[in-house]
């Protein structure tokens, strides 16, 4: 459902929750070989992210990204706004184009179903709240 794009960006996040600190930023390549993500291609994700100041920038020798704000504020709809838009949560599973309850495809009610669960999910599951179950779990390579 999601790009993978998104997906690149959902991992890169959480992984700067657990690594970088209100002084420590992390350089891109650090971030890709530990996420094995192709540096160029990361580049861009996580300056898509800065722009709309999900993430903090640094330039420089010892420059890097973190978080622009604190892991708790951050749900991930807002990378997926960022990222991919709310499309995902619109599109027919099976028509090109949106169908309704006035045309419902053949999978209409049982896939809007999952749809708005899919849509409650990613309003409500922070970063924070992703990072404390990994930390809890002591399981980095979820990511």
């Amino acid at each position: 459902m999601l790009s993978n794009t998104c997906k690149y960006a959902i991992r890169a996040v959480i992984y700067l929750a657990l690594n970088a600190g209100e002084e420590n930023k992390i350089g891109i390549r650090m971030i890709s070989k530990d996420l094995n993500i192709p540096t160029p291609f990361l580049g861009k994700i996580l300056q898509t992210l800065a722009k709309h100041k999900l993430l903090s920038s640094t330039k420089g020798p010892h420059g890097g990204f973190g978080l622009g704000r604190k892991a708790e504020e951050i749900k991930l709809i807002d990378i997926v706004d960022i990222i991919d838009g709310q499309d995902v949560f619109k599109q027919c599973l099976i028509k090109l184009q949106e169908c309704n309850e006035k045309e419902p495809c053949s999978v209409h009610y049982k896939y809007s179903e999952i749809r708005e669960n899919l849509l409650n999910l990613f309003r409500n599951q922070s970063i924070g709240n992703l990072v404390d179950e990994i930390i809890e779990g002591k399981n980095k390579s979820n990511l």
